[in-house]
């Protein structure tokens, strides 16, 4: 068949796909109460001979082709068909005007109407009125352009290639990179990096420096690690003014005041991290610093484990607080004590978390550049003082092909996500110049992935299954290798990062750790949470289970937006059950596992985060460190009603598990949380649930309230 290809509506030109075809015209079929599917495989083929015959050279556009897909169902006496397959062709058109309306703009990228709302907000340029300039396909184009731009410093002559590589890559929503990526790419600002951590020397002059540092960086839409454990104990004296030390929680509500009054390139608060090693005279200080929810609300903080604090717990016994600025011993305390207040403040409101700092610096790549003291914000990018690092996810829900992993396409995108963030390291503009030259030395970059929950869905494989485990080992071995592959292809034509020498992949280094590789970076892999780049792929974040089936999420200071997954709609659709009134069930719940009219094995595979156990969190999150060169944001959701040991249980699981660290959370335990079911929605909000013409039940999907008796709909925002 000559006719091979067709032109999408944002311009992609894809491989034809004739069963996409036989399932839309089935759709149409079945909503009229037709059950044989192959009257729609007979006029799928003949839709696919007469594109034969009208494109001989010329390729056509979704839009031809649904022209065709009507003539042909009504040439063939399907008018019950053709009608329903014309109102679906109405509706989705009528989507699409729906999202025009929000930026004043055709919407050609496939993007939903929340996602929309979080682009207009965040992401897409706008003048100096606040207008709106750009289409999210236009940001795609303008991000595509300005990152390919980095090949002609390695001798590239004609960029159109790269151009439409990278544009496919986002423009299908394979992949994304992180947030100032998109933000920034193409404009003046230009700094494309999420990830900072940056050194507090114990002096008044450095301590404020580095504040005056981490105001720039998220000012340009970076977030920021510190590693508060060179600062002196609280009481200390200081010689230089014959006074005493305020310590280290004192600068750290500093830090979180002055990022109060700053936002991330005018779009979001700055984020932070504050980590203090457990053996800091100050640490209990520290650890309640956030006992109150009203306090430090600018930082996530988490104790830096040692594994002689940990060999403690686990003996019970007393250890040692070091004075970070004369290297002596000033207090013992009893180790399990001191794990027991930080499993309490864990349980009270998922503050601190905790990093196991030691096996960090086992795995550091250049230990000649030092040692790592603080990773970025949510915890899965250790990095050195200085240091930078820009990520990107692939979207796994996309690679799913006849009930199988399309392997072969998800080792091209990940080459192709490999070269887009070795690109973005050329690219960027880093606020300080001390940056820029740690950068420049490893390259480090993290490619994660997300979508992974839409993944297992689609594969009908539980998430708290030992399959589910033994499958996120397979895929991000995978992904990991192919990572490591793409990287040593680039060395190859681009050299090696400039340090590689000395680090652990040359073995002829003394900190070889056994795996010989002439590579252009010195980390590849990284999983992120991919909170609002997932919601701009509409994919499950990260690697979590699924939050819930049907929920709320805060963004944007303080805009909810209502999801119901697609793919349980669709499983229910399929197997025939699915109705209003079932919706109006599960609209309210935050699982499905007791709703019998849903039958059982959609049950089992449609888990949501609180069915899923503490023990197989942490499975999944060890499956995917395995194979991962930094680290794994993971958050255990637990119900309220969760205990003081549950969160335990879960600390030390992660530590014999090989996690490099562990965020809980305990549902309620914070006034304001992004996520939430809807049956927690404030008492004012409860009016978009009842019908204004009619009075009847309202239900959430796809950001829009709709009655499910006269079909009134309003949109939220």
């Amino acid at each position: 068949m000559a006719f091979k290809k067709i032109t999408k509506r944002d311009g992609r030109v894809v491989d034809f796909d004739r069963k996409k075809i036989t399932n839309a015209i089935f759709k149409a079929a079945e909503a009229v109460g037709g059950k044989d599917k192959k009257i729609a495989e007979d006029a799928s083929e003949l839709v696919a001979k007469e594109l034969e015959e009208k494109f001989k050279i010329d390729i056509p556009t979704v839009e031809q082709v649904q022209d065709i897909v009507e003539k042909t169902l009504i040439e063939q006496g399907h008018a019950k068909t053709a009608k329903a397959y014309i109102l679906y062709r109405k509706e989705r058109a009528e989507e699409r005007r729906s999202k025009a309306a929000v930026i004043g703009k055709e919407i050609k990228t496939k993007v939903s109407l929340n996602s929309l709302r979080v682009l207009k907000e965040r992401y897409l340029l706008k003048d100096d009125e606040g207008e709106v300039i750009e289409t999210p396909d236009e940001m795609i184009k303008r991000v595509a352009k300005n990152i390919a731009k980095a090949d002609l410093n390695y001798g590239a002559k004609d960029l159109k290639e790269t151009e439409k590589k990278f544009y496919s890559l986002m423009a299908g929503l394979d992949f994304l990179p992180n947030s100032p990526t998109l933000m920034n790419a193409g404009t003046d600002i230009q700094q494309l990096a999420a990830c900072f951590v940056l050194p507090i020397e114990d002096t008044m002059e450095g301590i404020f420096t580095t504040l005056m540092h981490a105001a720039i960086i998220h000012k340009s839409g970076g977030g920021t690690g510190f590693s508060f454990s060179r600062l002196r104990a609280r009481n200390s004296r200081v010689k230089s003014t014959q006074g005493v030390a305020s310590g280290p929680v004192s600068f750290l509500t500093v830090y979180n005041a002055a990022t109060d009054v700053i936002k991330q390139g005018g779009k979001r608060r700055g984020a932070n991290m504050g980590i203090l090693r457990i053996d800091h005279p100050d640490i209990l200080d520290f650890i309640n610093c956030k006992e109150k929810n009203e306090e430090i609300t600018n930082f996530n903080i988490s104790v830096a484990m040692t594994e002689n604090f940990m060999k403690a717990v686990e003996n019970d016994e007393d250890y040692e607080l070091i004075d970070p600025s004369t290297k002596e011993v000033v207090e013992e305390l009893n180790a399990r004590t001191v794990f027991d207040i930080i499993v309490a403040g864990a349980w009270r409101n998922g503050d601190p978390g905790i990093v196991f700092i030691d096996r960090i610096n086992k795995d550091n790549p250049t230990p000649v550049l030092g040692e790592i003291e603080s990773t970025n914000p949510c915890g899965e990018q250790p990095l050195l003082p200085y240091e930078a690092c820009n990520l990107g996810s692939v979207n796994l829900g996309h690679f799913i092909k006849d009930n199988d992993i399309d392997w072969e396409r998800l080792r091209q995108i990940v080459h192709d996500c490999i070269h887009f963030l070795d690109n973005v390291i050329d690219m960027s503009k880093y606020p300080i110049p001390d940056i820029t030259e740690m950068v420049k030395k490893d390259r480090k970059i993290g490619l994660g992935v997300m979508g992974w929950a839409d993944m297992l869905v689609q594969l009908k494989v539980p998430y708290n299954s030992e399959e589910g485990i033994k499958l996120a080992e397979k895929v991000m071995r995978f992904v990991k290798k192919e990572a490591d592959n793409a990287s040593m292809e680039l060395a190859k034509t681009r050299g090696v990062f400039s340090v590689w020498k000395e680090s652990i992949y040359n073995k002829d280094s003394k900190h070889f750790q056994g795996n010989h590789m002439e590579l252009r970076n010195a980390t590849r892999t990284t999983i992120a949470p991919t909170g609002t780049i997932g919601m701009i792929a509409d994919a499950s974040g990260g690697i979590e289970p699924l939050f819930a089936l049907s929920y709320v999420k805060r963004v944007m200071d303080g805009q909810e937006l209502y999801y119901l997954d697609g793919n349980f709609k669709k499983a229910l659709v399929d197997c025939g059950v699915y109705s209003e009134k079932l919706m109006e069930k599960i609209i309210n719940k935050p699982g499905i596992q007791n709703i019998e009219e849903i039958p059982e094995d959609i049950r089992k595979v449609f888990v949501v985060a609180h069915d899923v156990s503490p023990e197989y969190h942490l499975k999944m999150q060890g499956a995917f460190q395995k194979f991962t060169d930094n680290a794994v944001s993971k958050t255990v959701n637990f119900l309220n009603s969760a205990t003081v040991d549950d969160v335990k249980e879960v600390y030390l699981l992660a530590y014999n598990l090989g996690c490099k660290g562990v965020t809980v959370y305990r549902d309620g335990s914070k006034d304001m949380q992004v996520l939430n079911f809807t049956k927690d929605m404030k008492k004012e909000k409860k009016s978009k649930d009842v019908c204004p013409e009619c009075n009847a039940k309202m239900i959430m999907s796809e950001g829009c309230a709709k009655c499910v008796k006269c079909g009134y709909s309003v949109c939220n925002g």
